[in-house]
């Protein structure tokens, strides 16, 4: 018999495993009473540091996430996954092939894995990476850690949803150059060349340090460069002692706070109008009819799009008039 929410709710917040996987799997796939769940979730979450793991493909974020979750686990941190990867444009689906590349630590005490496919999100990391982050907050992980897509100098959604962001950096693929290009400059709280037992790492660090001194400000704290090698560990426990620290002593600023959350709100506003759109233009023909004059050259997708918008307006304008 399939639990109700607010077993499902009482028993992540009580640290059940089998709760924590099934409200997982319900809240991504938005069954009905998912909104009513987060509610109840969210005033018990806001104690675990989220950590942002981005970079461009290829750089072994999964690997080196392997191997900074079983540090973190040793030293006494129950730690969450979230592994996101893309979807396939026509199913929707995602390979999900992280979770094979985590095949050593799926099982190991505290820690806790999830795959997750984009679903299409801009920056590779969908609102339901967030909602699963706060679920693992209130089971009662200290770190969750967001493993993003990959996609390089573009993906920034991260540091939306995540307190501190770590980016993973290679030699031999021009992320020297890509660290002279801004990007994802700006969002890093602590850089990682990994693979640093192939030959060119020193210079990808060097040219990380020296935009980081053009880019800082004189008295401003800069980020830390680090070298790993995730394949022998190489760097591995000094980087666990790194987020540890950050962990532990770094709070987001006030403004930032109010602009993760400004963002958040804004999305999920974004999201519910869109659906309500579509199903009440749906179901009321007038969507089809714009499709039809579309494809009568009777109009264009411009025209449909704002004629519909101004029927949105006109409609609230007189809902605001008559409550005057």
């Amino acid at each position: 018999m399939a639990k109700s929410w607010g077993d499902l709710v009482d028993g992540v917040k009580g640290g059940d495993l089998r709760s924590l996987a099934r409200m997982i799997t319900r809240v991504e796939n938005r069954a009905s009473g998912w909104k009513a769940a987060m509610k109840a979730i969210y005033p018990a979450a806001g104690r675990a540091r989220v950590f942002g793991i981005t970079g461009s493909p290829g750089a072994g974020k999964s690997t080196l996430t392997n191997k900074v979750a079983l540090g973190l686990v040793e030293k006494g941190f129950r730690v969450g996954i979230i592994a996101v990867d893309p979807s396939s444009p026509f199913s929707g689906g995602a390979l999900l092939g992280d979770r094979l590349r985590m095949g050593d630590i799926a099982t190991k005490e505290g820690i806790f894995i999830r795959s997750m496919a984009t679903r299409g999100a801009l920056g590779g990391l969908c609102q339901g990476a967030r909602d699963v982050s706060r679920i693992l907050d209130a089971y009662g992980m200290d770190i969750v850690l967001i493993e993003t897509v990959g996609v390089g100098q573009d993906e920034i959604e991260v540091v939306k949803a995540a307190d501190l962001v770590m980016v993973i950096c290679v030699p031999g693929q021009g992320d020297g150059i890509q660290a002279l290009k801004a990007g994802i400059m700006e969002i890093a709280d602590v850089f990682v060349v990994n693979k640093a037992d192939r030959e060119g790492a020193d210079e990808v660090v060097a040219d990380i340090s020296m935009m980081l001194e053009l880019s800082s400000e004189a008295d401003g704290k800069k980020p830390p460069v680090m070298k790993t090698s995730a394949l022998n560990g190489d760097g591995i426990e000094c980087l666990v002692d790194t987020i540890i620290e950050m962990s532990e002593g770094k709070q987001r600023p006030e403004a930032q706070e109010e602009e993760r959350i400004r963002e958040e709100i804004l999305l999920l506003l974004e999201r519910e109008v869109a659906l309500y759109v579509r199903k009440v233009w749906a179901h009321n023909g007038s969507l089809q009819a714009a499709v039809e004059q579309v494809l009568q050259g009777k109009s264009d997708p411009y025209t449909i799009a704002e004629e519909m918008i101004s029927v949105i307006r006109d409609r609230s304008s007189g809902e605001t008039r008559g409550k005057a």
